[in-house]
């Protein structure tokens, strides 16, 4: 995975800095398919930086870092009718009544948001990674269907988001232009509106002739900053947007129950391919804005949206082998070797096999003609062999006996495990993985550790674990082949900044199963050193709102292996920052450390994203729901019922609005809150 991020960033660097690619797009597109088919089996994996986790191919160094004013979250995704109703159901069940849905076709292109002030368009950008991304602001201005003024009446302040899009006939025209000239066309819609959106240069964007559709507000996505005197429905929304200037996709529905909503669905799988635009699925959301207050989100989607994605599209190619990896925690997988095929978008040359179960129940063999699928245009997948396709006398797959690392160590499969592990702790892959792992941007961010100069210390016998790093013989690395006297030295200068990086990400690079940056940071943000995270019990750490019972596990096991602790140890030993940074005093004291305020409703004076910032700003933590750990619940006007209904059921005290500013100052729950 780190080797496909680097070459992924290489190729970017070439196509968007230098204008130089070195591949054709296919073969790009192929490297980024595959790292997302990997990131999908590991998710623990994903580091911030990857360029999955930045739309368009990563945030380039051309364009400035914005940090959204809201997160612009993802969507949970359903794939079948059946799920389809059922989360309709639970809406319903949620709610109380029948209600109204907005149901919009799911654009395949390039989420962007527009920041405008004084009704003037200042500032476009990228989604990124959801918090920080790109800004393009003079590329967007090229786009037509995106106004730079917004006529008089509406807000002053707004932020719109939607989607940046290529017409498949304008994609037809620009291929048949590249074709012509002798270059290689563009792959699909969505990667050539993806490319052309991050030109250095607006008149190359220009020349992409790229469209867009809006399809909600970001700050004030309430609407009570829209219209006369606001607005209550999410289709008001979009009806003042398109009185604004912005486009709205015609084909936009409000409907009513589970039956509309399928029909909407099946119509629009059944004509996609009428339409100028790719589209891989439709969004459902609840139309009245009230209850999605209600209904609130998870940390990445809201619960009140989902999107519903097209059932994947399959092909059939060779399988050429059948080869196993050996991640950083010894797991071993078996993954396809293809004749490259074009599927769901993207060409894809492996796909994953799982485990020996999958591999033996689908009993697919090398050779043989097999049926690919990219589920939800994701993950590649073989789904099957086409057995009337198999070559005679081919002979069943069998899983390896011994690690292909050359120890060539003895397989494990621990009874009642579906994973087979090499468990040798000197297995070079896994030495290799949890060391690149450990200085990855997301660990201690250790510059010129990458895997091929990782790989060469491990195989020249200096180095064996992340701890390592930091007593390396110099001497001898400057010894080794291709390293010259000033690249030992940044190596060493790299390896004794990364001593100061903060705990959170000591704690991501350690290695520890589930353990990412958000739960390191709500780990910090509890206990302040690591002897405290060491020392913590499961329950201590599993009341931890973001951390939870599962990572709570995995952090009492991992401290709990001598070997584990023994590499902590060393780490101490070598200087590295074992402390979070006391706060400097800013005003605000902290009255709310290690509580759990759940706000609701509309308060005097706060949007709600301010409430919960006043909250996080006086060391509290502000979580969606309630629960029996929730400190207080703060209610303004119009709170959400089933919040009420948990805190009264929980006996959490409820601080009415007009108390929340004493709250925050004092962190002590009102009297006559406290006395009920």
């Amino acid at each position: 995975m780190a080797e496909l991020r680097e070459l992924i960033r290489r190729h970017d660097h070439e196509y968007y800095d230098l204008d130089a690619p070195t591949i054709p797009d296919a073969t790009y597109d192929a490297l980024f398919a595959e790292l997302r088919a990997l990131e999908a089996e590991e998710p623990d994996l994903i580091t911030p930086d990857s360029p999955t986790q930045r739309v368009g191919g990563g945030v380039s160094p051309l364009f400035a870092a914005v940090r959204h004013p809201t997160p612009m979250q993802s969507l949970d995704n359903v794939f079948d009718r059946d799920a389809l109703t059922a989360w309709v159901q639970r809406i319903d069940t949620q709610i109380g009544t029948d209600p109204a849905f907005v149901c919009e076709l799911k654009i395949d292109g390039l989420a962007i948001s527009l920041q405008y002030e004084n009704r003037r368009l200042v500032r476009a950008a990228t989604r990124g990674d959801g918090r920080v991304g790109e800004d393009v602001t003079h590329n967007i201005a090229t786009i037509d269907d995106i106004p730079g003024r917004l006529p008089p009446g509406a807000p002053d302040m707004l932020e719109v988001r939607g989607e940046v899009y290529l017409r498949d006939s304008v994609f037809d025209e620009l291929n048949a232009a590249r074709i012509e000239a002798g270059l290689v066309p563009f792959v699909n819609p969505r990667n050539t509106a993806a490319g052309g959106l991050r030109q250095k240069d607006p008149a190359l964007t220009a020349q992409r002739r790229l469209s867009f559709w809006t399809y909600q507000v970001g700050q004030g996505t309430d609407g009570r900053n829209l219209g006369d005197g606001g607005v209550r429905r999410h289709s008001e929304v979009l009806e003042t947007l398109a009185g604004y200037g912005f486009p709205v996709n015609p084909r936009i529905r409000t409907v009513e129950g589970r039956d509309a909503v399928v029909d909407y669905c099946v119509e629009a799988l059944e004509r996609r391919h009428d339409l100028d635009y790719e589209i891989d699925g439709v969004v459902v959301k609840v139309d009245d804005l009230s209850w999605r207050d209600e209904l609130g989100s998870t940390s990445r989607a809201p619960r009140w949206a989902i999107a519903y994605k097209f059932p994947p599209e399959e092909r059939t190619t060779h399988l050429i082998d059948i080869d196993v990896s050996v991640g950083r925690t010894g797991r071993v997988t078996p993954f396809a070797i293809l004749e490259p095929v074009f599927v769901g978008g993207a060409t894809v040359s492996r796909a994953t096999l799982h485990n020996a179960d999958q591999v033996a129940a689908k009993d697919v063999r090398p050779g043989d003609t097999v049926v690919v699928r990219r589920a939800g245009d994701v993950i590649p997948e073989v789904v099957g062999p086409v057995l009337d396709q198999r070559p005679e006398n081919t002979p069943p797959w069998t899983f390896p006996a011994r690690c292909p690392c050359p120890r060539h160590s003895v397989l494990q499969r621990p009874e009642g495990e579906a994973d087979t592990r090499c468990v040798d702790p000197h297995c070079p892959f896994q030495q290799a993985g949890a060391i690149e792992h450990f200085t990855s941007r997301s660990g201690l961010d250790v510059e010129g550790l990458g895997p091929q100069r990782i790989a060469q210390l491990i195989d020249a016998g200096l180095l064996e674990d992340p701890a390592g790093i930091y007593t390396l013989d110099f001497d001898a690395v400057a010894e080794l082949e291709g390293l010259r006297e000033k690249s030992v030295q940044n190596l060493r200068a790299a390896i004794d900044a990364s001593r100061d990086r903060p705990l959170e990400h000591l704690l991501v690079g350690l290695n520890i199963r589930h353990v990412g940056p958000a739960a390191a940071e709500a780990l910090v943000a509890r206990f302040s050193t690591m002897d405290r995270i060491m020392d913590a019990s499961f329950a201590e750490l599993a009341a931890i709102d973001g951390v939870g019972e599962v990572i709570a596990s995995a952090v009492v096991d991992w401290f709990a292996d001598p070997e584990n602790v023994a590499i902590v140890e060393r780490l101490r030993a070598a200087g590295l920052n074992f402390s979070a940074p006391v706060a400097e005093d800013e005003g605000l004291a902290k009255t709310l450390t290690g509580k759990a305020v759940v706000v609701s409703g509309t308060l005097e004076g706060f949007s709600r994203n301010e409430a919960v910032a006043a909250v996080k700003a006086r060391g509290g933590t502000s979580p969606s729901s309630v629960s029996k750990s929730t400190f207080a619940l703060v209610v303004g006007d119009s709170p959400g019922a089933s919040k009420v209904d948990k805190a009264e059921r929980h006996g959490v005290p409820i601080v009415d609005g007009d108390a929340f500013v004493r709250f925050l100052e004092t962190g002590e729950l009102p009297k006559a809150d406290s006395a009920e």
